[in-house]
């Protein structure tokens, strides 16, 4: 009895040690699993660490290399933003994550990359995010001007002579010159290449016919030193300051890289360097796959790095894929990371799972800052009479394409100007949709059926005409059988012609259609010249493409030139809008919603008056994703 009490109290004792030894285990288990973790954060935050002071020595190695460039001799900006001193600023979120990409998709190619001579708005888009201006507009208060390459400026009291101080140690892109195979590195911008760009537009050699209209008003540019400069105008005109500060660099050293004085018609067809940009802004050029893609990637050497407004996003991928639905899939199957839809797609095909609330896509609609129109050559004899172009716009059911194309995303317009503008005067009317006032005004300008053959004739000629058509465009794929529908109850016969968007531009440029359905954008500060003045009607490759000329107009568009006051130039501005609309040169149809989506991995999407800025965007390091090259 007494040994079973010995046993019972020998085992309970080990029972007792043994939980006392699984207790001090487990503390201990507790122990190493806690200290895992904190070393597992102390790694994670050494890691992050590490690559902040990458970047800091990036940083430092970029000033060094500016400040010691053979062709700088100055120091860079400090590494410390400088606030107030760069545009935008307040925008971008100091603790985005580097790296990742953003693939977009063009719907056609172009024929070359220099800005200057393809009117291309691809082109013009990829230029800006290679190269920069003096001065930006802030992306909520478009009144003001903000710096980018210039560190200060003075305006004369007249607004006829600015006095520009630029930012030190601001690089070129570098490359290799396709023609002589030199390379260029660590090249600093300086006042001289400001001059050779106006230079370059002001030659009537290069085919700038576009932008030289703006710059015919300014005399000279006087260049200080490699950091200072003057612009002076020889005559008043209201948009000098947007223009001034609007300059961009030109790089002499890739444009004129031979002896003697600059050939402007070389420029113009120099084919091996004209498929290069070369800018000083925040992404450079790396290839082009012509019909296939070209991609981008972030210069590192950016100046905007000194002032805390270093995108993100390491690479820029543009995808060449002609076909609307051929892009939708792509997007679908995360190939392409942004996309613009049109208005069937943005309604039909957004109510799948890749969008709302668990989807990777996000949809963003807000107005976009331009419009569509039929444009009449009026070198064709049938559109010389207006009763004939005011008839048209009675036999085009603007209302029914904005319901049945369109899907009601847009709103009918009548004039040149931004319809949520000022300038646009909102009292003007559309021409309504009326077979009966239409074949009235067609009548009182000569023409009947003289036949009975349903079609309207005059001095033996059936009334018809061909309409210059995009090919892989699925808007003027439905709108114009429904324009040809209305122009048919009239008795006129409309052919659809569908071609390239090279092979349009082209006919474009050599005055060769009858009509053409295309957009423009709209400008901030509207200037009718480049599209409407006579004096561009005859010039080949410029933007009034139609061969518009009017005495009345011309006019208007002079004063509007010199007149300063809004007020006053509002006033001008809706006479000539009232006028056009009595003329009908175009037939004004719509100024349409922006549709765009957005993979949601990225990061500060903001939409603003002027757009959605890929700048600002980031992505987190977990959800970025690199590209093929």
């Amino acid at each position: 009895m007494n040994k079973n009490i010995y046993v019972n109290f020998a085992i309970t004792a080990l029972i007792i040690v043994a939980i006392g030894f699984a207790c001090m285990m487990i503390s201990a288990i507790d122990r190493i699993v806690s200290r895992t973790e904190k070393v597992s954060e102390q790694l994670t935050d050494m890691k992050r660490e590490l690559k902040e002071l990458k970047r800091d020595i990036a940083r430092h190695q970029i000033t060094g290399v500016a400040s010691q460039g053979k062709h700088s001799g100055n120091q860079t900006p400090s590494s410390v933003p400088a606030v107030g001193k760069i545009a935008n600023l307040e925008f971008y979120n100091k603790n985005a994550q580097s790296g990742g990409r953003m693939i977009f998709a063009v719907s056609a190619d172009t024929k070359n990359m220099n800005n200057m001579v393809n009117n291309d708005a691809t082109v013009s888009t990829l230029w800006g995010y290679a190269n920069e201006s003096l001065a930006a507009l802030n992306y909520k208060n478009l009144e003001e001007h903000q710096p980018e390459l210039a560190e200060s400026w003075e305006i004369s009291a007249d607004k006829m002579t600015y006095t520009v101080k630029l930012k030190k140690g601001v690089l070129w892109h570098d490359f290799k010159d396709p023609v002589t195979g030199k390379e260029w590195k660590n090249v600093e911008v300086t006042a001289h290449d400001f001059k050779f760009y106006v230079d370059v537009i002001k030659n009537t050699d290069t085919d700038c016919a576009p932008l030289r209209v703006y710059f015919k008003d300014l005399d000279k540019i006087e260049v200080v030193n490699d950091h200072e400069f003057k612009i002076c105008w020889k005559k008043k005109y209201f948009k000098s300051v947007e223009i001034t500060l609007g300059l961009s660099p030109l790089p002499r050293h890739l444009y004129h890289a031979y002896d003697g004085p600059f050939n402007g018609k070389k420029f113009n067809d120099d084919h091996q360097r004209n498929r290069l940009i070369v800018g000083c802004g925040p992404y450079r050029f790396v290839k082009w796959d012509k019909g296939q893609k070209l991609i981008m990637k972030r210069f590192e050497k950016y100046y905007g790095r000194n002032y805390g407004v270093m995108p993100a996003l390491e690479h820029l991928v543009f995808e060449v894929i002609n076909h609307p639905h051929t892009r939708f899939q792509a997007l679908l199957s995360k190939k392409l990371d942004s996309l613009g839809l049109t208005p069937d797609q943005w309604v039909h095909k957004t109510a799948t799972s890749e969008f709302g609330d668990k989807g990777f896509l996000g949809k963003y609609k807000y107005p976009k800052r331009a419009y569509y129109y039929l444009g009449y050559n009026q070198k064709n004899p049938l559109f010389k009479d207006k009763r004939v172009r005011q008839a048209f716009a009675h036999l085009i059911d603007r209302k029914r394409i904005l319901k049945d194309v369109y899907y009601g995303l847009g709103r009918i317009i009548t004039g040149p100007f931004f319809v949520d503008s000022v300038y646009y005067d909102k009292n003007v009317q559309p021409y309504e949709f009326s077979v009966k006032k239409a074949s009235q005004l067609l009548k009182e300008a000569g023409w009947s059926d003289t036949d009975g053959d349903g079609i309207l004739d005059k001095d033996g000629k059936n009334f018809e005409f061909s309409i210059l058509q995009v090919s892989n465009s699925s808007i003027q794929q439905k709108m114009l059988p429904i324009i040809k529908e209305g122009m048919a109850k009239g008795g006129i016969v409309m052919k659809i012609q569908s071609v390239e968007w090279s092979v349009l531009l082209e006919r474009l440029e050599n005055r060769n259609f009858d009509a053409c359905t295309l957009g423009w954008t709209a400008a901030l500060s509207p200037d009718p010249y480049q599209l409407w003045h006579s004096s561009q009607a005859d010039v080949k490759s410029s933007s009034n493409h139609i061969g518009f000329k009017n005495k009345k107009a011309d006019k208007l568009i002079e004063e509007i030139r010199v007149t300063f006051d809004l007020k006053k130039r509002t006033e001008l501005c809706h006479k000539f809008h009232r006028l056009l609309h009595d003329l009908q040169p175009y037939t004004f149809l719509f100024s349409p919603d922006n549709l765009r989506v957005l993979n949601k991995r990225y990061k500060n999407v903001r939409v603003f008056p002027l757009g959605v800025p890929e700048r600002i965007m980031w992505v987190p390091d977990a959800q970025q994703q690199a590209i093929a090259e």
